[in-house]
């Protein structure tokens, strides 16, 4: 055995499986010299079984060593095996903006920073976020992003757990699609109130009533959604909205969006935009129901009967409002439109949007 040199850090199985080798020892045979159920002997090769004192003793007969250097492969294969798990909480860790969380007010500030992090996602250990957040993100939930961006995994995740507390916390109905849809012509009337205080609480009352919850949540840095939208386990659909570019042009064009993704594509697969990738969506999937999603906000601002006069108000000012008092909707939408379809520039006209800040937006 001079030339072995065992590898701690893998399982003690592999050991095993490595002197079998040098000694052209089959698997078979040395199921036989063990005089344990097969089973039992497969499990302690691949690490699904440990070795006792009563292992460690049959292996001395069969492979030699002493039964202490078996016991010690085994305890400190454990030990490998606890340092691997907090390398992979301190990477973690390091991906969740913890500080920003405390300062957002989601969690409060503990030295317990994992326990705090666990909590928060309504976890027990980083496998279950694995599985239900890394893994099952895409599988669930809709995003309008900037184009230009990609969001981090940590803060997207973080923001999106905020979005399901709070909307989980909504008293709003079960989700109805035909209420929610006759609804909207309502909900577009509040694109002429100035102040967030005043229409949030509005928008939330009447999305509640169709079974809408709709989560205002800040995004924290890395984190570049505009909104998302996802069926929650209660029956109710989420409608989160970050009030990215804080103008009332980005918001409402988002909230309807958002909405499309609701009318349009309810139980229609994944479909996520912003992320690196989707598992099971192609490509043109995502731009089609992207499209659409963007073709239903569009529709829904501004009128067929007026959509064709959009890009012949160039930069008069006096006819910009004029549209938008016809159209029923504030005049910031209407220019932001013209700045989307290249009829102006998108640093003329500005001066149209409203500006939100987030002292009104967090007062609701």
């Amino acid at each position: 055995m001079s030339s072995f040199q065992p590898n701690w850090v893998s399982k003690p199985g592999n050991t095993i499986l490595d002197i079998l080798k040098e000694r052209n020892i089959t698997t078979e045979s040395f199921v036989e010299q063990m005089r344990q159920p097969a089973d039992c002997i497969h499990r302690l090769i691949y690490g699904e079984a440990a070795i006792t004192s009563t292992t460690a003793s049959q292996l001395t007969k069969v492979l030699g060593a002493s039964e202490q250097f078996w016991l010690n492969r085994q305890l400190q294969y454990q030990e490998s095996l606890v340092a691997v798990n907090k390398l992979d909480e301190e990477k973690w860790l390091k991906a969740i903006p913890f500080k920003e969380m405390v300062n957002l007010g989601w969690i409060k500030d503990t030295s317990n920073k994992l326990e705090a992090c666990l909590k928060f996602f309504g976890i027990q250990t980083i496998d279950d976020w694995i599985r239900e957040y890394k893994l099952g993100i895409a599988g669930s939930v809709s995003f309008r992003t900037s184009p230009t961006f990609k969001s981090q995994l940590g803060p997207l995740t973080c923001w999106l757990r905020q979005g399901e507390i709070i909307g989980n916390a909504i008293d709003c109905k079960l989700w109805d699609s035909s209420s929610f849809r006759a609804s909207l012509s309502q909900i577009r009337q509040l694109t002429k109130e100035k102040n967030p205080r005043r229409f949030i609480p509005k928008l939330i009352s009447l999305c509640a009533d169709s079974g809408v919850a709709v989560a205002i949540v800040r995004a924290p840095q890395g984190c570049k959604a505009s909104g998302a939208t996802k069926f929650l386990s209660n029956g109710r659909a989420l409608l989160m909205l970050s009030f990215r570019y804080l103008s009332d042009d980005q918001f409402w064009f988002t909230f309807f969006h958002e909405a499309g993704h609701l009318l349009l594509h309810e139980g229609k697969g994944i479909f996520v935009e912003g992320l690196e990738s989707e598992a099971g969506v192609s490509e043109i999937n995502v731009q089609e129901r992207e499209s659409e999603a963007n073709d239903f906000a569009v529709e829904t601002l501004i009128p067929p009967h007026l959509r064709g006069r959009l890009s012949k108000l160039k930069g008069n000012k006096r006819d910009i409002i004029s549209f938008a008092i016809e159209a029923g909707i504030s005049s910031g939408i209407v220019v932001g439109q013209m700045q989307h379809y290249g009829y102006i520039s998108r640093s003329y006209l500005n001066v149209f949007k409203r500006r939100y800040n987030w002292e009104d937006i967090l007062s609701v």
